[in-house]
C-alpha cells in the first residue's frame, strides 16, 4: 500500500488551509434498562458496556477500562503500522498488548487510599521485522510514540470540561 499517496492531498490540504485540519469527535452514552450497562454511540456504531465484573457487570460487555485499553491498543498498533509503512521498514509481524492496574477498591468508595483509575498502564510492542537496521527500529519507535494520539493524550492529559444542569 502506498499510503504516502493517500495522505498526500491531506497533508496538502493541511498545509494550506491549517484550520481544515480541526477535527472535533464525539461520544454518546445512553442509559440502558440497568444501572451496570449503556450504549455508547460514537456516530459510526454503538456499543454496549457494562460495570467491571469486579463491581457488579455481569462480564459479557467490555467495561470502560477495557475500552480506554483498547483505545490505547488501537491507536499504537495503527500508528506504529502507519509509521513503519512510511518510513519503509519491511516488518512481518506488529502486535501491541496493553495491560492496567487498579484498585477496585477506589471505585466502590472502600478506602481512601485506593485511587480511582488506572496506576499503572504496560504497553508493549511485539515487533518481528528481521531485514530492518537498528536505527529503522529506533526510528519506528520515537515517530510511533511521538504521533500516537491516545498515548499522547493520556502522556499530557488535556482540560477536561465538566457540565451538569443547572440545579
Amino acid at each position: 500500500m502506498d499510503l504516502r499517496s493517500i495522505q498526500k492531498p491531506f497533508k496538502e490540504k493541511y498545509r494550506n488551509k491549517p484550520g481544515s485540519s480541526q477535527i472535533t469527535l464525539k461520544a454518546a452514552g445512553s442509559q440502558t434498562a440497568t444501572p451496570l450497562a449503556c450504549s455508547i454511540d460514537i456516530g459510526r456504531a454503538i456499543y454496549q458496556s457494562e460495570a467491571h465484573t469486579g463491581v457488579g457487570g455481569a462480564g459479557t460487555a467490555a467495561c470502560s477500562g477495557d475500552l480506554l485499553l483498547g483505545a490505547l491498543a488501537a491507536c499504537a498498533q495503527i500508528t506504529c503500522q502507519m509509521v513503519a509503512t512510511n518510513m519503509g521498514i519491511p516488518t512481518e509481524r506488529i502486535e501491541v498488548k496493553v495491560e492496567g492496574d487498579l484498585d477496585l477498591r477506589g471505585t466502590l468508595g472502600l478506602s481512601k487510599d485506593a485511587p480511582v483509575g488506572f496506576e499503572h498502564i504496560r504497553l508493549r510492542f511485539e515487533i518481528e521485522a528481521p531485514q530492518a537496521t537498528a536505527e529503522q527500529l529506533q526510528g519506528l519507535r520515537e515517530k510511533t510514540e511521538q504521533y500516537c494520539v491516545v498515548m499522547q493524550t493520556l502522556l499530557h492529559p488535556p482540560a477536561i470540561q465538566v457540565h451538569w444542569p443547572e440545579q
